[in-house]
């Protein structure tokens, strides 16, 4: 039995799951002033949602998976779940996940839910196949998280601080794909999907991850400006590190040439990224204005 939900868990892709899950917890507790009961709603139907678009994607690209050596002891090229198993698994969960976001009364969170999905599923999937940088426009998918959770949390979707809050977690996805691709460029290119490692040098591409790694740096010091975020001392967090991943990040230029750079760096923005969620949530926490 273990064994059978360690595979499904595998074919739901669940870390990244669950990250999708944090970043709306983190939009609802910005929106609703703190961590409330009713935080479980959307931050289960994300989580839901956000594996049963995993599992549909797995079993969109089994055939890509079963060409690439970091993929193809996946569920499905490795035989372990039937395709059909896998697309009505997918489809189930997603329409819990579904559920769930009803159960937060607004209308709008469930909207967008589906939303990822299709973008996931329908547009970022496809163009994977035909584009190199389908990730800019595929990135979307990582700033509705948040909105679900701000929306649930009775935030307005007119609000400043949810743009800022959207942006900044779309301007992370960029640079998180691209250190990943930096590693897996040739992998993708046996397989037959564009990749940017076959547009630009290696050189090249670490200039533009940088830039891209410096822009998200700048792009969290938006959520202290904007209002998003309130306490001052979070302001000062949020600006320390910034910091530290702008420095992290010029190492891509410095040390080029060392294989390990871009996992480094891709632990490091991952890092990033949790520690500001926290920083998020911690504001409201603390209470007052």
């Amino acid at each position: 039995m273990k064994k059978i939900i360690a595979t499904y868990g595998e074919l739901c892709k669940a870390r990244i799951s669950v990250f999708s899950a944090l970043s709306t917890a983190t939009g609802f507790v910005l929106a609703a002033g703190g961590a409330k009961p009713q935080l479980l709603a959307p931050a289960f139907g994300t989580l839901l949602l956000a594996c049963g678009a995993g599992a549909l994607n797995q079993y969109q690209e089994r055939d890509i998976d079963a060409l690439m050596e970091r993929t193809r002891g996946r569920p499905l090229p490795s035989r372990r779940i039937p395709p059909r198993n896998a697309l009505l698994f997918s489809l189930i969960v997603i329409s819990l996940g579904s559920s769930f976001l009803l159960l937060t009364g607004s209308l709008p969170a469930v909207v967008l839910g589906l939303l990822a999905v299709f973008w996931y599923n329908g547009v970022y999937t496809t163009l994977k196949r035909k584009t190199a940088f389908a990730v800019v426009p595929g990135a979307l998918i990582g700033a509705i998280p948040p909105a679900i959770g701000w929306l649930a949390g009775g935030g307005s979707p007119k609000d400043p601080g949810l743009m800022v809050l959207c942006f900044f977690f779309f301007m992370w996805q960029i640079p998180h794909f691209w250190l990943f691709v930096l590693n897996r460029g040739d992998e993708y290119r046996e397989a037959g999907i564009p990749s940017l490692t076959a547009l630009f040098s290696r050189s090249q591409l670490l200039r533009i991850v940088f830039a891209w790694v410096a822009a998200t740096s700048v792009s969290s010091l938006f959520l202290f400006a904007g209002g998003t975020v309130r306490h001052r001392s979070i302001g000062v967090l949020l600006l320390l590190l910034s910091a530290w991943l702008f420095w992290n990040g010029t190492r891509l230029i410095q040390h080029r040439r060392d294989e390990r750079i871009c996992s480094f760096t891709f632990r490091r923005i991952n890092i990033y990224m949790f520690v500001v969620m926290l920083s998020l949530s911690l504001d409201r926490l603390l209470g007052g204005s």
